[in-house]
Formats: structure tokens, C-alpha cells, sequence
């Protein structure tokens, strides 16, 4: 029996963190990307490249990109195309509440489940969903706390037939960003890839330029700038000046 994992992969630091170590624990992925109106949407020409250059290595991940932006039309959060200024600092900031996208992360762990069970009933094998949900996410996103993945995967077990082979993971929730990205590097030493390569084609920012460069002044930028001062390394990525 093959290892199959179902994945829900943005162009950010955490998912492809996550991909990486999935893959180094011997894992097929299917992998997949939302366009849900965001105004960082640039993260999806970086997911593309990164599974690419993956695939390119001869590693067994594969790609699909879901246009979510009816499903999130309504959207209030200052993330959403049309809504307000994205507010800088850091995460444990009231203001950066603006930013949660309304059950987004319950309605993409869902897809992927549904996603997952079909592949396991096709193969009869078991399959594995998870997200790159990390600590640094609970103080703001309610969506990405232990209880709330905890109770999704005891809701999508009792609702579907065959949920005996599909199982919810969240491997990095209780730890910070920073151990994010050091499992990350630790899976590109093991799958004999160069970490520079992979993170130079992340992004993090939720208002990057015209030219997708990042701000350095968001939440999720000053979060992955201490995360790379944390491990002593130089971001491989570009920001504004």
C-alpha cells in the first residue's frame, strides 16, 4: 500500500514547508491551491513553480488550482480583493483580526477531505488530509487552533461513509513559524534539494507589489522575517525597499 497525503498548498512558507516534509516522510501528495479573491493571488504562480520544481526532481507531487472566488464573493476581510488596507504589525495586534477570511480554513480542509476519500475509495487505500496550521496562527485565526481541527475531523468522520480511510493531520500546530521553516530545510537536506531553491518561490505577504514583492511590514512578513532570524539564514526572497 502506497503512503497517499491530500494536501492544501498556497504559495506561503507554512504549506510548502508542510509539502516538503511529507514528501521526505515518503508520502505521494496531491496537492491543492485556492484562488478565493485574494489580494496576494501572485502566491499561486509561486505554488506552480514550486510543485514543478519538484516534479522536476522526480518527486510525486501533483497540482490542481480550484477557483473558489464565488464561494468567498461576500468576503469582508481586509485579505479580499476590495476590502480595506491591509493593517501592518504583528499578529498579536487586534487590528490584523481584518485579515481572517471568513471559515476559509474549515471550507478548504473540507474540499481536500472530499478530495481524499474519493482517491481512497478508487485505490482502497488509506489517505491522509493535512495543513500547514501553525501556533503562530491562534491568536488570530480561530480556524487554524487544535479544537478547531479536532472538531473538523470528527465531523468529516461521522458524515461520510469510508472516513475509516481518511485521516486529518496538522503536524505543525503546536510549534512557531520558525520550526516551520526548520523542518523545512530539515526535508530539503533529506530529499537532496536545495532549500534556496524552494523558499525563493514562497511568499508570504498579504500586500505584496505590483511586481509580487513583499512588503516586510504585514503581519505574515515581520512573522517570516523572525522566523529566518531565528535560524541565522538570509530570506532568499525579495522585498520593498
Amino acid at each position: 500500500m502506497n503512503k497517499k497525503c491530500v494536501l492544501s498548498m498556497s504559495g506561503g512558507l507554512d504549506s510548502t514547508s508542510l509539502a516538503l516534509h511529507m514528501l521526505s516522510q515518503g508520502y505521494e501528495i496531491r496537492a491543492y491551491a485556492f484562488n478565493y479573491g485574494q489580494k496576494h493571488v501572485v502566491e499561486l504562480e509561486k505554488v506552480k513553480r514550486n510543485v514543478e520544481y519538484l516534479q522536476s526532481m522526480n518527486l510525486p507531487i501533483v497540482l490542481q488550482v480550484i477557483d473558489l472566488r464565488d464561494a468567498f464573493s461576500d468576503s469582508a476581510s481586509s485579505l479580499h480583493q476590495g476590502g480595506e488596507a491591509i493593517p501592518e504589525g504583528d499578529y498579536r495586534e487586534e487590528s490584523m483580526k481584518s485579515t481572517v477570511v471568513e471559515n476559509r480554513n474549515i471550507i478548504f480542509s473540507s474540499i481536500i477531505y472530499g478530495k481524499a476519500l474519493g482517491w481512497a475509495n478508487k485505490t482502497n487505500d488509506n489517505v491522509l488530509i493535512t495543513m500547514g496550521l501553525h501556533s503562530g496562527d491562534h491568536c488570530i485565526y480561530k480556524d487554524c487552533r487544535p479544537e478547531s481541527q479536532e472538531m473538523a475531523k470528527e465531523l468529516f468522520k461521522i458524515s461520510n461513509w469510508g472516513s475509516e480511510r481518511v485521516d486529518y493531520i496538522a503536524p505543525f500546530i503546536n510549534i512557531d513559524k520558525g520550526e516551520v521553516l526548520r523542518k523545512g530545510i530539515e526535508a530539503c537536506k533529506s530529499l537532496n534539494i536545495d532549500w534556496r531553491e524552494i523558499y525563493k518561490n514562497t511568499i508570504s505577504c498579504y500586500n505584496p507589489d505590483s511586481e509580487g514583492r513583499s512588503c516586510g511590514k504585514c503581519g505574515t512578513c515581520v512573522e517570516r522575517i523572525e522566523a529566518f532570524e531565528k535560524l541565522g539564514l538570509k530570506d532568499p526572497i525579495v522585498y520593498q525597499e
